[in-house]
């Protein structure tokens, strides 16, 4: 169970990466799934939020998911070069 849970959060983790990634792009809102090898790794949603976003990314691997909410300001995207100026 232990390292089931591990490998969904991971997989969440890469979903929030992705998400990030994707900031420049974006009009509105992400709502994309990450498939790799045929497997649903992470459903991944991006929203702006007021002076920042908002990623979601649900993690899963077998019948376990883990779902990780993480808020971004959009100095913190700047500094970090997600977005620019």
């Amino acid at each position: 169970m232990e390292e089931e849970l591990g490998l969904a959060y991971n997989n969440a983790k890469k979903g929030i990466y992705h998400g990030l990634n994707g900031i420049k792009k974006m009009k509105t809102k992400i709502d994309e799934k990450l498939i790799e090898n045929d497997k649903l790794l992470a459903d991944v949603k991006v929203t702006k939020e007021i002076n920042g976003v908002m990623i979601e990314s649900e993690g899963f691997y077998n019948s376990t998911s883990v779902k990780v909410t993480v808020f971004r300001s959009l100095e913190s995207l700047l500094k970090d070069k997600y977005i620019s100026e």
